[in-house]
């Protein structure tokens, strides 16, 4: 194992130390529990986002916490669900006062911890709602949940949401939007090879030299099957082809399109993929209107990528060019 790490059991301690120095112009952590807050939370009379998970996904949350996104987030260990405190104290640290949206990927431990925070805040009186994302088209089930996966759609409802919260729209407002964008995006992801968890010192799981994942989760989960190495071209038909079957997604729609590298993917090959979904999404007379290319949800040293499409209307795409400032994502300030 080859990582710039000193001892796997302070890799998250010290990753938010490092980002409370390189980004404390926004942000606040806290390291105990640990949690990562808006400078300037809470916001009186804004409805706080939270979302939280497993470390080894950054930017993802902790990258995305600031104007125009989430008030707080919660980082587990790696590949581990935050605990409920981290998610209570992260809650109340954020609360402005117009309630608590918490936007919660698909996995049990994610959704059981969600659930006792939110118990703890509502003895409190503080009002909480909350929005699944399960937008993995690759499997039903997997081995971390029940139902398709959380993944590369919870960035662009991270910033959608964040947007509109930055507005002042009402929780109920925030959960029906959240709804709304969980039904209309999907997503679907490859590995072309595993990743190492520093406390287990081995790849998650083992990839021969011409081998490759379709359909992997963020954890290195297994896939919908694994197969020769392919073409770039090719993999991009095996993955926007389950998507825009899926819904399906029709001729004339609009939609935002997100190709996202898995931590070890250079920008060079997710262009080639973004070149090649594009041409399969004109080729169904479907219309990108914005776009999102790079590394935002990953899997530590993964190499890979995922494709996510979200039908937009005038309004989504209103909230998606509304000025961002977080560390791993910003325009318009």
């Amino acid at each position: 194992m080859k990582k710039l790490i000193n001892v796997p059991e302070n890799v998250v301690r010290e990753e938010l130390e490092g980002i409370q120095l390189a980004h404390g112009d926004r942000l606040r952590v806290s390291l105990d529990p640990f949690y990562i807050v808006r400078k300037d939370a809470p916001v009186k009379g804004k409805v706080a986002l939270v979302s939280g998970g497993g470390s080894g996904h950054e930017p993802m949350h902790g990258g995305f916490v600031g104007l125009g996104m989430l008030d707080a987030a919660c980082p587990g260990h790696v590949f581990t669900s935050p605990t409920p405190d981290q998610m209570y104290e992260a809650s109340k640290a954020a609360n402005g006062g117009a309630g608590v949206l918490h936007i919660v990927k698909n996995y049990t431990g994610d959704i059981m911890n969600f659930d006792l925070s939110a118990e703890m805040l509502r003895a409190d009186g503080i009002e909480v709602a909350s929005v699944l994302t399960d937008d993995d088209v690759a499997v039903q089930d997997s081995l971390y949940t029940a139902g398709r996966r959380g993944v590369g759609l919870t960035v662009l409802m991270e910033k959608l949401l964040g947007a509109a919260a930055e507005k002042g729209a009402s929780l109920a407002d925030l959960k029906s939007l959240g709804d709304s964008i969980r039904a209309t995006g999907r997503s679907m992801g490859m590995a072309l090879t595993a990743c190492t968890v520093p406390h287990a010192g081995k790849p998650s799981f083992e990839l021969g030299e011409n081998e490759m994942e379709i359909g992997i989760g963020i954890h290195g989960e297994p896939g919908r099957k694994r197969m020769a190495l392919a073409s770039a071209d090719e993999i991009t038909e095996m993955l926007m082809e389950p998507i825009l079957s899926d819904l399906p997604f029709k001729s004339g729609e609009k939609v935002i399109l997100f190709v996202n590298g898995m931590g070890g993917t250079p920008l060079i090959e997710l262009y080639i993929v973004y070149r090649k979904a594009a041409e399969i999404a004109a080729k169904h007379g479907i219309q990108i209107v914005r776009n999102l290319v790079g590394s935002y949800i990953t899997s530590l040293e993964m190499a890979g990528t995922s494709i996510t499409v979200l039908r937009a209307d005038d309004k989504l795409v209103s909230l998606w060019d509304a000025p961002v400032n977080t560390p791993g994502l910003r325009w318009g300030i």
